[in-house]
């Protein structure tokens, strides 16, 4: 398969494509089942105008309320049939690929190199990164990101366990995004997330003279078939790379930077050391 450049989906922003042809499945379901918005709102635990934007393809349904909307409707899968595909509506268009992969994952290895991975970022952390986009995110558009970036934690407790690891930039230890508080959230989270028995993180320190990683971040992915897939993006140009060349290159810097970085026991004591100096 040759590599994939990810250019922006008009068709799956709100309004359009995917988010489009599920309100008009849900309003159809509605109709057909003789319920009003407020009513069918009621029933569900949202709003009339709330139903109203899920049915516009304005605003992006949640996995549960897709999940109470089929049963309450009695829609016999119909509206859980696209539920996939309307999760993934909820991250920008150049990572949907990407978040894709990440669900079928037995294998995940990240290079990071401006701020903690999106897989250890506590929901204040979240929030603060999403509030410094350029270009300004509106308020919904940043709690949907927050809440897809949450819901992509249950990589931690899925079965089989995947295998991740995490090398950071050591810089990112020194930017406190968010503020104090947001940041002292952050480092305790990194804490304890280290304490996994199948994750490790390891720090890249700024005193290192040589560096394996200056071409910038990338993801590294093995599926559940066994192929190997590496992910790269910049300045919201992503890029998936199947061709096994190119994957076998970041694979090797990737193992090089593991070299380079403290060990995971000398990471989590520096990032001990960077909380306790806040």
């Amino acid at each position: 398969m040759e590599d994939r450049q990810q250019q922006p989906e008009q068709g799956a922003e709100p309004g359009t494509g995917i988010l489009h042809v599920f309100g008009q499945q849900l309003k159809l379901c509605r109709a057909r089942a003789g319920l009003e918005r407020p009513e069918f709102g009621s029933l569900t635990g949202y709003s009339a105008s709330t139903i109203a934007s899920f049915e516009q393809g304005r605003r992006i349904p949640s996995p549960q309320f897709i999940d109470k909307a089929d049963e309450v409707l009695d829609a016999g899968g119909l509206l859980r049939a696209s539920k996939d595909e309307v999760a993934r509506a909820q991250y920008p268009a150049f990572f949907r690929d990407a978040a894709r992969l990440e669900t079928q994952a037995v294998e995940l290895h990240v290079y990071a190199t401006q701020a903690v991975p999106g897989l250890l970022q506590t929901e204040d952390y979240a929030r603060a990164v999403f509030e410094m986009w350029r270009p300004f995110l509106d308020e919904e558009t940043i709690e949907q990101r927050v809440e897809a970036r949450m819901a992509r934690h249950e990589i931690f407790v899925r079965r089989p366990t995947p295998h991740l690891s995490f090398v950071v930039e050591e810089a990112i230890l020194h930017r406190h995004l968010g503020g104090e508080a947001v940041w002292r959230g952050q480092l305790e989270q990194l804490l304890l997330a280290g304490q996994r028995r199948n994750l490790e993180i390891q720090v890249m320190p700024l005193v290192r003279q040589e560096h394996a990683g200056l071409a910038g971040p990338f993801t590294l992915i093995e599926d559940r078939n066994g192929q190997r897939i590496a992910y790269t993006e910049v300045q919201g140009d992503s890029r998936v790379h199947t061709e096994r060349g190119k994957v076998r290159e970041l694979e090797a810097a990737y193992g090089i930077l593991r070299a380079q970085a403290l060990t995971p026991d000398e990471s989590l004591a520096l990032i001990e050391k960077r909380l306790g100096d806040l």
